[in-house]
This record gives structure tokens, C-alpha cells and sequence, in this order.
């Protein structure tokens, strides 16, 4: 596509940070990896941050970590990438799904408030709830931490659209609302590492057992250790963990990459505030951002005013990929999908989730978007609405 929905942008600074990593003597677990974590932990005020392989890695070890097993239950939302329910599956948890709000398109916590009602009265509650902040909308995170220590479960933010962004007056991934917030450094999230993620938490034990299920459960450190070291090359497997590690090329790119993030950040919102004018006369629901937060906008929906125009979902999508725009749908419901379907979901068990779905649209958004590129887009867009 001449115009994708995203795109990474990679500067000179951000090729000499990887040079000077394939110059130097570590290529894998050098220096570089701590220093990436140290960095975002003191942007987003965590007192860890565990570098991973991806966002979809953070998301298990933060689900094993907090102890879900077979027996358990895990709620996420409908809308959103498989791997915020697929972790839970990989623990041999039970995932079930929360309707979404049609505003925010998060998580509702109205229904949330409802569920957890119901499931109080059978005995049947969640052990972990997983939020996502779509497109870099925080979810409402005070009333979900609330209804936490109400009903007892944990909360895991799966914030991989949204490094950078705030919930009232701090940032996402301090951990005032969680146990654990997940970020993703995919190419076309706000910053790249490639591929890669991190788990960032407040918690000292909870990141010790993160960075041990990382590294296939290995550790060298004598007070983790079963019996005393048999001498300087020995280390234990205590744990059943995973080969989750971020390498240290990757994280020279991310350290390079978060320098930009605010630089990033900001012109992401003049996108979407460009676009909020261009598109105030078109048939579609422009994204509703709430005043207590500050959205990492990685992606910007618009929903699609169906009973307004002569042509349908799927026409308006080829239309646009026609002329070279990579427009995209963030996302099919999760329960919707073959595999979902075999563990008893029906497709219309979210209805709002089931609107979005037949209505949204994610149009290009990255910093590198030209005013005429956007201009492009929505021109193509009124063309093929009116």
C-alpha cells in the first residue's frame, strides 16, 4: 500500500544505537537491555520494567506471574489482538469476554460491573481481568481498580497501543491501577524495537518472577538456588520458563526510539486533530477521546454511518485499498475466530462488539503522515461515502 494504516520510523540515531551494539561485544544480554528498562520504568514512574520478545510473551509470563493456572478464569475484551485472551489460554485458564463500551470502545466497565454481579452469585469470578487501552485510549482504569478490590481479582493492562499516554494525571504503566502493564515495541506501535515488548510493575516479586519465566526459569543467582553453587559456572533451572528474552540490538533501537516518544506522541495528536476537521462533514463517528486521559493514538478509528451511504462496509474498504490506502479493522471480535468458535462462543455474544465490528475502520496513522497524504486519504474516503 502506498499509504499503510502505520509505519515505524527509523532515523540515522536510530541506526548508529544498533552499530554501535553489532561493534561492541554483546550482541544478546549485554548492557543495553537493563538500560532500556531503566529508562521506560523511570519515564512511566515503575519501579521495574522486564524486556521481553513481544508484547503477546509479556502477556503470558504477567499471567503466570500472577499465578493463573488451569481452574481459573480470565476476563478481556472482545476487540482486540488474539493474544490478549490467548495468554490466559496458554496457562490452561478459562477466557471469557466483557462487551465493550460504544464510546471508548474499551472494555465496559458498566458491563464489567454486571458480569461480575452475576458470576459473584455462582461462584465463577475472574482471577485476573486484562483491559486494553484500543488505539492508545486508556480504559477506565480507577473504576476497574475499584471493582478489583471488590471482587478480588487482578488486573493486567494490556497497554500495547499505548506507551506514552496518560490516565489522568499520570502515565500508563505506573502501576497504580494494576499489578502489571503490558507495552508493545511491534514496527508499527509509537516506538519499535522490531519485535518486542516489557512488563512494567511496582511490584519487587512479581518482576523477579517475570525476569526468571523469561529465561527458561534459569537462574544464577545462589539466593534463588536449591544448594550452594558447585562452583562458578553453576546455575539451576527452578522453574519451567520460556526463551522470552529482548536482545540487545533490539533494546539500542528502543532506548533510541524512547528519546522521540513525546516528539512522536505529539504528532500523532495533530493527526487526529487535523483529521477531526477534515472529516466533521462525512458520514462517520470520529474517535471520542475522554478528558481525563492522554491517548498514545496509535490507531484512529472512525465508524462507518452505515444507514447514511449507498455502499457497504466491505465496499468502502476495497474502494480505499483501491487507491493505495491501507486501511484496516482493529479488530474482529476475538470469540468470533475458528478456534473461539470450537470453545463454544457464538459470533453475536458481544452485540456492541458486533456493531463495532460492521461499522469500524482504522485510517492511516503515523508521524510520517503528510498533510497531503492525509488529505488523500480523506478525499478518497468522501469519493467513496457520498
Amino acid at each position: 500500500m502506498g499509504i499503510p494504516y502505520g509505519r515505524q520510523e527509523v532515523t540515522e540515531a536510530d541506526i548508529e544505537a544498533v552499530e554501535s551494539v553489532l561493534r561492541s561485544e554483546f550482541l544478546a544480554q549485554g548492557p543495553m537491555v537493563p538500560a532500556f528498562e531503566r529508562a521506560l520504568g523511570e519515564y512511566c514512574g515503575a519501579r521495574h520494567g522486564v524486556a521481553v520478545s513481544s508484547a503477546t510473551a509479556a502477556l503470558h509470563i504477567a499471567c503466570l506471574a500472577l499465578d493463573v493456572g488451569p481452574g481459573d478464569l480470565v476476563w478481556t475484551t472482545p476487540i482486540t489482538f488474539v493474544a490478549s485472551a490467548n495468554c490466559a489460554l496458554y496457562c490452561g485458564a478459562t477466557v471469557d469476554f466483557v462487551d465493550i463500551d460504544p464510546r471508548t470502545y474499551n472494555l465496559s466497565v458498566d458491563g464489567l460491573k454486571r458480569k461480575l454481579a452475576a458470576s459473584q452469585a455462582t461462584g465463577r469470578l475472574p482471577k485476573v481481568v486484562i483491559p486494553v487501552h484500543l488505539a492508545g485510549q486508556p480504559c477506565e482504569m480507577l473504576a476497574i481498580h475499584a471493582l478489583s478490590k471488590q471482587y478480588g481479582f487482578h488486573v493486567i493492562e494490556d497497554a500495547s497501543h499505548a506507551v506514552g499516554g496518560r490516565y489522568r494525571t499520570e502515565r500508563i504503566g505506573g502501576g497504580r491501577y494494576s499489578a502489571i502493564t503490558v507495552f508493545s515495541f511491534h514496527p508499527v506501535k509509537i516506538i519499535t524495537t522490531g519485535e518486542g515488548g516489557m512488563a512494567m510493575t511496582q511490584d519487587d516479586e512479581l518482576a523477579a518472577r517475570m525476569r526468571l519465566l523469561r529465561t527458561h526459569g534459569i537462574t544464577r543467582d545462589s539466593e534463588g538456588m536449591n544448594h550452594a553453587p558447585d562452583g562458578p559456572w553453576y546455575y539451576e533451572q527452578v522453574d519451567l520458563g520460556f526463551n522470552y528474552r529482548m536482545d540487545d540490538i533490539q533494546a539500542a533501537l528502543g532506548l533510541s526510539q524512547l528519546r522521540r516518544l513525546n516528539e512522536y506522541l505529539a504528532k500523532r495528536h495533530a493527526i487526529a486533530q487535523r483529521y477531526e476537521k477534515l472529516l466533521a462533514n462525512l458520514p462517520v463517528t470520529r474517535p471520542w477521546q475522554h478528558p481525563d486521559a492522554y491517548s498514545g493514538l496509535h490507531l484512529y478509528v472512525v465508524r462507518l454511518h452505515l444507514g447514511d451511504i449507498k455502499i457497504t462496509h466491505r465496499q468502502v474498504f476495497e474502494r480505499m485499498r483501491s487507491a493505495g490506502i491501507g486501511v484496516n479493522l482493529h479488530y474482529i471480535p476475538v470469540y468470533r475466530h475458528p478456534y473461539y468458535a470450537r470453545l463454544g462462543f457464538e459470533p453475536d455474544y458481544c452485540p456492541q462488539a458486533e456493531r463495532y465490528y460492521s461499522e469500524a475502520m482504522s485510517l492511516p496513522m503515523y508521524p510520517g503522515l503528510t498533510e497531503a497524504d492525509q488529505d488523500f486519504v480523506v478525499e478518497t474516503l468522501r469519493s467513496a461515502l457520498l
